[in-house]
C-alpha cells in the first residue's frame, strides 16, 4: 500500500446561486486545486466526483453531468455518494486509486447545488425514509435531528444554552474565512431568542442551505514529493455504515463514528486521539452534532463535549482547535462539498497556510469527520505532516 498525500486544494464561495451550474462550480473548484497545487489538468490520471441526489440539480444522471465540469473528460472516473459522508468518503475513494497503485494523482471534486429544489431541500430528503414505516407521517431531517438533540441533551443532562456555544464559535470562526456563507459575530441569546424549527432546534442552531464546490488534488509519495516539498499525508481512513433504521438505536451517542475513527487511528498509529489529534473538523450541520461527533471521534468521553466549548478548550486558541474553519454553521452545508473543506482546511492548517483562520503553534495531525443520511453514515479521515 502506498503513501497519499494532498497537494492541493481549492474552494468556491459557499452561498446561494442563481446563476452558475453545477459545472460551473466544479470547474472554479477543480481550477483552483490545481493552481494551488501549480499542476495542469494534463497531470491528472483520474478523478473522483462526489455529488448528493440528482433531485438537487433536477438533473438526470447527475454523475455524468457534471463530469466534464470536474476535469474527467477522457479520464477514468468515480462519483459517489453517502449522504452529508461524502465530502470525507470521495477523498477516502481516491485514495484508493493511489494507494493501491492504479494511479499517481487523482483529483477530487465535491459538488452541490441545493437552492434550486424547490420549493426546499427537504422535499428531497423526503425519499430516504422507508416508504412504508416512516414515508407516511412526511418527516423532515429537522425533526429527525431534533429528536436526537432531545435525546443527548437529556441523557447528559446538557442545557440549550451550552449547546449554542458551539454556533457562537463557529459562525465567529467564519469570519475569517473568505468562502464562508453566514459569518457572523452573535451571542448565546440570540441563538436562544432565534425563531423555533422543532424544539429543541432554533434557527441558528442549523446549518445553511447552501451552494458550492470543493476539491482536493491526491499524489503518490513519488509524486508529492515533486509537486510540493510541504506534502501532507492521509494517514488513516476509516467508514461505517449502520443500519438506516434510527428507531432502532439510542440516538444519544454516534457509534458509526467511533467506528470509523477507530479504523482510522488504527491506520495513522494513533493509539490516544485526545493527545495526538491537534486540531479537529467534525461535521457540524446543527451546533449539537459538533459536540456529539467530538465524542463519537473519541477526542473526549461521552457527555463532556458541551463543557469543552463552554470552557473555551475548542476555541481557534484553546488546546483543542474545533472547526477553526467556522464549520458547516459559518461557511456553509452545500452538502458534498462541505467534508470536503474540512479537508481542504486541514490540509491549509497542517500547512500553516490558513491565514487568519490558523490555530496557534503548529499542529502536526488533524481529523476530519463526516456524518451523512439518517444517523448513520461515519466517514473519517486522519491527515499529518509526516
Amino acid at each position: 500500500m502506498r503513501k497519499v498525500a494532498v497537494v492541493g486544494a481549492g474552494l468556491t464561495k459557499f452561498m446561494r446561486r442563481a446563476q452558475e451550474t453545477g459545472k460551473e462550480l466544479s470547474f472554479e473548484a477543480a481550477r483552483a486545486a490545481l493552481d494551488n497545487a501549480g499542476m495542469q489538468l494534463k497531470d491528472i490520471d483520474c478523478v473522483v466526483m462526489g455529488t448528493a441526489p440528482d433531485a438537487f440539480d433536477g438533473v438526470h444522471m447527475k454523475g455524468e453531468y457534471l463530469s466534464d465540469g470536474s476535469g474527467a473528460w477522457g479520464r477514468p472516473y468515480l462519483r459517489g455518494y453517502v449522504g452529508g459522508g461524502t465530502g470525507v468518503f470521495a477523498p477516502i475513494q481516491g485514495w484508493y486509486h493511489i494507494a493501491s497503485g492504479m494511479f499517481d494523482t487523482c483529483l477530487v471534486v465535491c459538488e452541490e447545488k441545493m437552492s434550486g429544489c424547490k420549493p426546499h431541500p427537504q422535499g428531497a430528503f423526503l425519499t430516504i425514509f422507508d416508504h412504508t414505516t416512516e414515508r407516511p407521517l412526511y418527516p423532515n431531517l429537522l425533526w429527525i435531528f431534533a429528536l436526537e438533540m432531545n435525546r443527548y441533551m437529556t441523557t447528559h443532562g446538557i442545557t440549550k444554552r451550552e449547546i449554542a456555544h458551539v454556533a457562537v464559535k463557529n459562525k465567529k470562526n467564519a469570519m475569517d474565512h473568505p468562502s464562508a456563507q453566514l459569518p457572523m459575530e452573535i451571542t448565546v441569546e440570540d441563538v436562544m431568542n432565534s425563531e423555533v424549527m422543532a424544539w429543541p432546534v432554533n434557527r441558528l442552531d442549523v446549518s445553511p442551505t447552501s451552494d458550492g464546490a470543493a476539491a482536493v488534488i491526491l499524489a503518490s509519495e513519488e509524486k508529492a514529493k515533486k509537486i510540493t516539498d510541504k506534502p501532507i499525508w492521509i494517514q488513516g481512513v476509516g467508514w461505517n455504515l449502520d443500519t438506516s433504521y434510527w428507531t432502532n438505536r439510542d440516538l444519544y451517542y454516534p457509534e458509526y463514528v467511533e467506528r470509523a475513527a477507530r479504523m482510522a487511528y488504527k491506520m495513522a498509529g494513533v493509539k490516544e486521539p485526545r493527545k495526538e489529534i491537534h486540531i479537529a473538523e467534525p461535521y457540524d450541520p446543527f451546533d449539537y452534532k459538533e459536540l456529539h461527533h467530538m465524542e463519537g471521534l473519541l477526542l473526549c468521553g461521552k457527555g463532556e463535549a458541551a463543557r469543552l466549548a463552554v470552557d473555551g478548550v475548542t476555541a481557534r486558541d484553546g488546546d483543542l482547535p474545533v472547526c477553526p474553519s467556522g464549520g458547516l454553521l459559518g461557511v456553509g452545508n452545500p452538502i458534498a462539498a462541505a467534508g470536503l473543506m474540512k479537508i481542504s482546511e486541514l490540509f491549509w492548517q497542517l500547512r500553516g497556510e490558513a491565514g487568519k483562520r490558523q490555530v496557534p503553534g503548529q499542529p502536526k495531525r488533524g481529523v476530519a469527520q463526516a456524518w451523512g443520511d439518517l444517523m448513520q453514515v461515519g466517514t473519517v479521515v486522519v491527515m499529518g505532516v509526516d
